[in-house]
Formats: C-alpha cells, structure tokens, sequence
C-alpha cells in the first residue's frame, strides 16, 4: 500500500468524523448524504448528518438502552408490477409490530424507487439515503437505507429525544455486477453513559452480494471488505442478500469474526428466505442474513411475502399500460407475490461490554 494510501483514510476519517479502515483501492467510499421531505417546497432535500462530537445533546432518558427494530428485503428487480409490489412491502413493513426503526431494501428499480418518494408516509416518517437515482448508474436497480425520523433525529431538528444521524456512503467493492455496500453510521444512547457524553456509534451496511455460482467468486471479498468497515468502529452489522450459493460460503460470516443472527438464535431451523414457493429452479436457501459485530441479536424471524391484488389511484398514476396488464377480463387485478425472496426482522441492541 502506498504511503498516500496510508494517510489518506485516516485524513478521510477526519474529515467525516467516521472511523475507517485502512484505504483499499479497490474499495474507494464514495460519501452521500441523507434525504428528508420538506413539505414546505414539496421536496426531498438534503440533510446534514451529525459527528460524533455533536450526537450527545439529542439523547433523553427514554432513549436509553432501547432495543432497535431492522428490515431486510429483497423486493426482485424481475418481477412484474415493482410499484404495486414495493407499496405492499413498504404497507406491510410500516403496520408491522414491534415498529420498523431500520429498512434495508435490495434490488430496488427506478419505478419502484420513485413509489417510494411519493408515498406519503415515506415523505412523513423516514429519512433515506438516497434523493435521486444516481446510485442505480447502469445497473437497473439498487440498494436503499430508510431511517425512521421518529427514532433519528439530525442538528436541524429541535426534538431532543430521538437518536441521531451519522455519515452515509457507498463502498466500491469488487463486483461483477457493480453492486456495492451502502453503509451509514448511528448515534445511540447507551444505558451505562451521562447524559452529556457522546453516544455510541453503530454502523450499519446494507448489501446485495454477487449473484450465481461464479468462479472466482468476489462474494469473499466482498464479506471481508464489510467486516473492516466494522471493525474499524467495533459495533454494527452488515445485513442483506449474501447469495450464499457456493460450498465457501457458509462460512464467510463466521471467518471474518461475525456473528449470524440466525444462527445464534435459531441453530436448529433452516430459515429459508429463498425458493419456498417450490417454483424455483434450486432448492430453498437462507440467502438472506443479518451479521453483527458488538452487537446482541434479540430475536429474528423470516417474514413470508404476500400476494398484492390490486392497485390504487396513486400506484397507477402515469402508468396505465402496467394497470391494464395486471387485470383480467373481470377487472380484478391478478395476484403477484411480492418478492421472490423473504423479508427478515431482526431486533437487535448494545452488547454489553
């Protein structure tokens, strides 16, 4: 590694008051920003993150030690109907109980994307990490971070109870499809901490790892470059599509010092998250997972998708030839499932140190 390399992630470090590791050029980070909706001119608008310095006077009491709610998803880019398809997830997530604080979603399209920008609920309640579709590039479909604005707050809110934004950024890492890992830090109160201290930064990643069962495989890499990021703050977790398709990769979580969710919790259930309809060409897998580092897993289940029937006004807007593909001769809307995959609910809090 070159001497410029050397002092460049500890300057970048610096410079977004984030801790990371050591620069991998064939990992550069590309620093985004996260996306509010102002209501006051009808659009989504940059918001500025919080440093580690500033997080502690956002904290209350009843923040403390307060368990923390993630979704996972892949919603399938290939299928049909991704509007009416993301406006059922997004429903069914947002009525879930206990309440979403995180949703990560995978193989997010462009229409499907711009569905969540005019959901009012999204415009309501949820930070994202993206305001346009620039991250998508030449790819077709991509990943996306949601933050619940009633959990997280940021320096322009004026509420003091909720925990706090950090910095948001895509990892370049090696892929054959130009995927990469969206990562963001947190800022959490912590049970054993004075009111006046800083929080406790959590890292979060979201990922889709490479498909099929290719050789060389970059899915190792791509594990091991999402753990430094990790373990250069010590506490979070990496959570998405691991398309764990190969013999190798059954034990990619575990060598790079994580811990499987799944596997702490349910070590005797299969919890598949793929192929459980029996229309797939492959058996059922798990490809879908939460790893954490520093971090204790309270309980995960796997959330079956449903079968979206119709649309709405809004979900057909500007977009009648998809509504007259989905109805029948009856003018019922036929049913399609919401994903291939299923989606997973992991709570999860401070381990203790």
């Amino acid at each position: 590694m070159s001497f410029l390399a050397n002092i460049r992630s500890p300057a970048i470090s610096w410079w977004r008051a984030t801790p990371l590791p050591a620069e991998d050029p064939e990992a550069p980070s590309q620093f985004r920003r996260w996306h509010r909706f102002d209501e006051s001119c009808g659009q989504w608008v940059v918001v500025k993150p919080t440093n580690h310095e500033s997080a502690g006077s956002q904290r209350s009491q009843q923040d403390r030690g307060s368990d923390l709610t993630l979704y996972t998803w892949n919603v399938d880019a290939g299928a049909r109907w991704p509007q009416l398809r993301i406006a059922a997830i997004i429903s069914h997530l947002l009525n879930s109980t206990p309440t979403a604080d995180i949703i990560f979603l995978q193989e997010l399209t462009e229409p499907a994307f711009d569905t969540l920008l005019t959901d009012q609920r999204i415009r309501q309640n949820w930070f994202l990490s993206e305001g346009d579709t620039t991250a998508w590039q030449n790819s077709g479909f991509s990943t996306v971070t949601l933050l619940s604005r009633a959990r997280f707050g940021h320096p322009q809110d004026t509420t003091p109870e909720r925990a706090a934004l950090g910095p948001v950024w895509r990892v370049q890492y090696p892929s054959r499809f130009g995927r990469d890992a969206l990562c963001c830090d947190i800022f959490l109160p912590s049970a054993a901490s004075k009111p006046e201290e800083p929080k406790s930064q959590v890292r979060l990643i979201n990922v889709h790892l490479d498909s099929l069962a290719l050789n060389p495989s970059q899915r190792p890499r791509q594990i091991a470059i999402a753990a430094s990021f990790l373990q250069s703050v010590g506490r979070g977790l990496v959570a998405g599509d691991f398309n764990p398709v190969l013999e190798e990769d059954a034990s990619l979580v575990a060598n790079n010092g994580l811990l499987d969710a799944w596997l702490q919790l349910h070590p005797d259930e299969p919890g598949f998250t793929w192929g459980i309809d029996g229309k797939q060409h492959f058996p059922p897998g798990r490809l879908d997972k939460v790893a954490t580092l520093g971090l204790q897993p309270v309980s995960i289940e796997v959330i079956e998708p449903g079968v979206a029937r119709q649309l709405s006004t809004t979900e057909v807007a500007g977009n009648l030839s998809e509504q007259n593909e989905a109805t029948n001769d009856g003018g019922q809307l036929q049913g399609v499932s919401w994903s291939d995959h299923c989606g997973l609910r992991c709570v999860f809090r401070m381990a203790p140190e």
